[in-house]
């Protein structure tokens, strides 16, 4: 490799040299553009540290995108090549100046390795975020080192300057040292070459299997600022009940949901019930004196994410939760999940009963393995843990609510009880999930609305389209 005074003028360099670009380096770009596209929406501000020549900030079509890099070379590059009015270009180190003004996505593809200080430089990303800023990260795998230097020597890529040799722990480690906490970690392009068919099936498929795993071409990882703590007092909550022949717990779900925050709203969502519940409904809002504000709908559809929708469309509250009617998840537990959501340690908290010892009858032992065996899919498919998928016990931010349904709009109505559909959502906008441990009681009205074969077959189809449409895309 022929020598360079600086990493500066080596980049210089490359910009000048750019057209002698291999046809190897040009399909490993692609790939790096379409990763980047998967985890990044359209229409959102980005902020590219060490954009290059600009292509993956351009594809990204932001609604805002600034693009950094310290070489002026680059930089001229990206003008040239992607003037546009929401596009800006300018040189900078990221290192030496932190950037005031907060986007949504901040990128650094492939800069670690260069940077002589990664811990100073991640900790000045810090003045660009707000608290749903994603950093999307990447970097190469230490384990291709020497099949690199293969490659250079053949003539193949690019010739490279001495780089940092990050682990994935490493990566996590400096992330945290600078103040970010990862929510995804991944190994991306197993085959970094554009063969039709095959490089596909590698990237997609195999590349999320055991062992394969770990060994993609790319280190990726997506990761959020440390949260802000807010008030929970000044904090405003809507708890969703849907009901469906629940008359016999509609009292007792009043008396037992906690006040939370500085105004807590109750709304029954009552949907197509064979029984009085829509009566009682009615009755025991219009002799309900307590601290909750409460008001109930009926359903305009059927199921239970149209009951959910509904309630969620008319809630007033900062913090979005359901609470099952009956009850088997109890009500007590949610000022846990509402302290989570206000100290910013969960973005998504999600109920799970498989945690503590739970009552003889709550669930029975073939609905106990669905459960375990649905929630080691979807933390497969979700890339984070999730120990119980199907409690119904969920709450988040109406704003990443709204944000959710945005997400989702393409994977179409594919899932009639919601727990799906938000946990997909939560995944694609890189939402922090965090289980929060329920104790799971005996019903003691009623009989359940869930046909274990029926739905258990459902559940199955949306568990491979998950695979399909998130993990294998």
């Amino acid at each position: 490799m022929r020598e360079f005074p600086s990493l500066k003028a080596y980049f210089d360099w490359v910009a000048a040299n750019r057209r002698k670009r291999h046809v190897l380096r040009t399909a490993f770009h692609r790939q790096l553009q379409a990763l980047h596209r998967q985890r990044i929406p359209e229409g959102v501000s980005v902020l590219e540290w060490g954009c290059g020549s600009g292509e993956v900030l351009s594809g990204l079509k932001p609604s805002r995108g600034v693009g950094l890099d310290f070489s002026e070379g680059m930089i001229a590059t990206a003008r040239e090549l992607h003037a546009d009015d929401t596009l800006v270009y300018r040189v900078a180190d990221v290192e030496k100046e932190p950037i005031n003004e907060a986007y949504d996505y901040i990128v650094m593809n492939y800069l670690i390795g260069y940077l002589p200080d990664v811990q100073a430089a991640l900790a000045n990303l810090t003045p660009s975020s707000h608290t749903r800023t994603r950093l999307v990260l990447t970097s190469l795998n230490h384990l291709w080192q020497w099949p690199l230097k293969w490659a250079q020597w053949l003539g193949l890529v690019t010739p490279q300057p001495p780089s940092n040799w990050l682990t994935t722990d490493d990566l996590v480690n400096l992330l945290e040292l600078a103040g970010w906490e990862v929510v995804e970690k991944s190994t991306e392009q197993l085959c970094p070459l554009g063969v039709p068919l095959l490089a596909p099936f590698l990237n997609r498929v195999v590349a999320r299997l055991p062992f394969f795993k770990h060994l993609g071409v790319t280190l990726m990882l997506t990761a959020r600022p440390h949260q802000r703590t807010r008030l929970e007092n000044t904090t405003t909550c809507s708890v969703i009940v849907p009901a469906r022949n629940e008359a016999g717990n509609i009292r007792p779900a009043l008396e037992r949901i906690a006040p939370m925050g500085a105004l807590t709203e109750v709304i029954f969502v009552e949907g197509n019930s064979t029984d009085d519940t829509w009566a009682t409904i009615e009755r025991e809002i219009a002799a309900y004196g307590g601290p909750l504000r409460v008001r109930a709908i009926k359903q305009p559809g059927k199921g239970k994410w149209d009951a959910v929708r509904a309630g969620f469309e008319i809630a007033t509250g900062e913090i979005l939760v359901i609470q099952d009617a009956d009850l088997t998840a109890p009500p007590e537990d949610l000022p846990k999940f509402f302290a989570a959501i206000c100290d910013g340690s969960a973005e998504f908290a999600n109920g799970s009963r498989l945690v503590y010892p739970m009552e003889k009858q709550a669930m029975q032992f073939l609905n106990f393995f669905g459960n375990k065996f649905f929630a080691l899919s979807l933390s497969y498919v979700l890339g984070q843990p999730i120990k119980d998928s199907l409690c119904g016990t969920k709450m988040l931010l109406k704003s990443d609510y709204e944000r959710i349904l945005e997400r989702i709009k393409p994977l179409g109505d594919f899932d009639p009880f919601g727990d799906f559909n938000l946990l997909f959502g939560a995944s694609l906008l890189n939402l922090k999930i965090r289980d929060i441990p329920v104790r799971y009681k005996d019903r003691t009205y009623g009989e359940t609305n869930i046909s274990r074969f029926k739905h258990g077959w459902l559940l199955l189809k949306m568990t491979a389209f998950g695979l399909l449409r998130l993990k294998w895309r």
